[in-house]
């Protein structure tokens, strides 16, 4: 257990020091943080209601921040160009992210096509029923994503590891709500970068060294 909860310490803190520079990044982060943490309390209640919460809002604010506003230039204070932390990337990386969330945005067409959805659906009456298929297929995409990568990581690395990850993956809105409280005080401030991260970030204006990867 010991060397579980070590190994998820290091993925969470690999994890911020690599893609959570910007402050954006962070508040947006926070913001879908507070999404996932009241899907989560739906779920049981009303499971349609917790994924639209969780996709619409949660994870598009999630990946807007990665996508737009996470510097993509060599990271001095990690020593490591953009390329190299989405090639040791131990979830989804951006290319990966493409591909996820062009299913989930593809979803709601084939089964616009397709009401049945190959017979696992009755044909919706109405837009609401339609809107719950919507959500019980984003939820599907949802767990199948996370299963993908999970087990994926079984063979390219290890159990541990996969098992690390998905309860990284399941924990990170409370861990998130910690870590980024304070970036919306820090945008309003000015501060577009983590003073975590600013030191090495001012430092790569001045000079530019040559790319290279830890």
């Amino acid at each position: 257990m010991q060397g579980f909860l070590e190994a998820l310490r290091v993925q969470r803190w690999d994890d911020h020091r690599y893609y959570h520079h910007s402050t954006i990044n962070q508040s947006l982060h926070l913001v879908s943080a507070f999404s996932f943490v009241f899907a989560y309390a739906m779920l049981l209640k009303d499971p349609a209601v917790a994924v639209l919460v969780a996709w619409l809002v949660g994870m598009t604010s999630r990946q807007i921040g990665h996508f737009f506003f996470e510097p993509r230039d060599y990271d001095v204070r990690n020593q490591a160009t953009h390329e190299h932390k989405e090639e040791i990337k131990v979830g989804y990386n951006l290319q990966r992210k493409v591909v996820l969330m062009s299913i989930w945005a593809a979803s709601p067409i084939v089964l616009y096509l397709d009401p049945t959805l190959l017979g696992v659906f009755q044909p919706h009456v109405g837009a609401e029923e339609f809107v719950r298929h919507v959500a019980l297929v984003w939820l599907a995409v949802g767990i199948g994503g996370l299963l993908f990568r999970t087990i994926h990581l079984f063979f390219i690395k290890d159990v541990q590891s996969g098992l690390v990850w998905f309860t990284k993956i399941v924990t990170d809105p409370f861990h998130d709500i910690m870590l980024y409280h304070k970036a919306p005080l820090y945008l309003m401030r000015g501060v577009m970068i983590d003073p975590g991260h600013e030191e090495a970030w001012l430092d790569e204006q001045v000079e530019e060294p040559a790319p290279r990867a830890s």
